[in-house]
């Protein structure tokens, strides 16, 4: 059973309780910035390390009474349950990850190497997330996306370097970022209606694309 404080500083358990209650309109309630490294082994995709930043007021909530040994100080071993819950919440949403081949859909396994991280007011959550099968480095058509569909979750990718391809990826390879193909103008309208709402910098069904690509063999 989770306690109290794991609720609270887990999005995904936030968003399993809340979901079914939430207009189509409403507007996200956590807000998180995304970096990933694409990593390779063996001349394959085989793995995502995630870092996810999430926004001020969200961090001061989860990390609320954590501080055990009260030395102001948030370490690894005092942040390693919540980063558990988090974990174990995000299983039930696919951790937000949706890597395909064309539009064929990838399964990715458990992650592994999680931990939050708490420095200057700033709450990240690192985690590897691997391929159920890895995927060769030069297979066409490789995207994958971050993201939750119902928005309740903002994911959006980092202003600086958001997708890194880690070493052994073979020379030439390139992360592309893109919106979706069927991004239409009326859609972008309605993304920016719910930005003059709302406010945040998101937009319904905008969610950014990364495309990993190779030079031909």
């Amino acid at each position: 059973m989770l306690t109290k404080s794991g609720i609270l500083a887990c999005a995904a358990a936030l968003l399993a309780i809340f979901t079914a209650a939430i207009p189509a309109s409403a507007h996200p309630h956590v807000w998180v910035d995304v970096k990933t490294a694409v990593v390779y082994e063996a001349g394959r995709i085989a793995a995502f390390e995630h870092a996810w930043t999430f926004d001020e007021g969200y961090a001061t909530m989860a990390i609320e009474g954590l501080d055990k040994n009260g030395d102001g100080a948030y370490d690894r071993e005092e942040l390693a349950e919540l980063a558990q819950v988090n974990i174990e919440g995000l299983k039930e949403f696919d951790y937000f990850t949706y890597p395909k081949i064309g539009e064929i859909a990838l399964k990715t396994g458990a992650p592994v190497d999680y931990w939050l991280e708490y420095t200057n007011g700033i709450l990240t959550l690192h985690f590897t997330l691997p391929l159920a099968d890895p995927v060769l480095a030069g297979a066409q058509g490789f995207s994958f996306q971050v993201m939750d569909p119902s928005f309740y979750i903002a994911f959006e990718l980092a202003k600086e370097s958001p997708v890194t391809l880690a070493a052994g990826a073979p020379a030439g390879c390139k992360a592309d970022v893109s919106l979706p193909a069927d991004e239409t103008d009326d859609a972008k309208k309605l993304g920016d209606a719910f930005l003059q709402q709302f406010g945040g910098d998101i937009g319904i069904g905008m969610a950014r694309i990364v495309s990993i690509s190779c030079p031909a063999s």
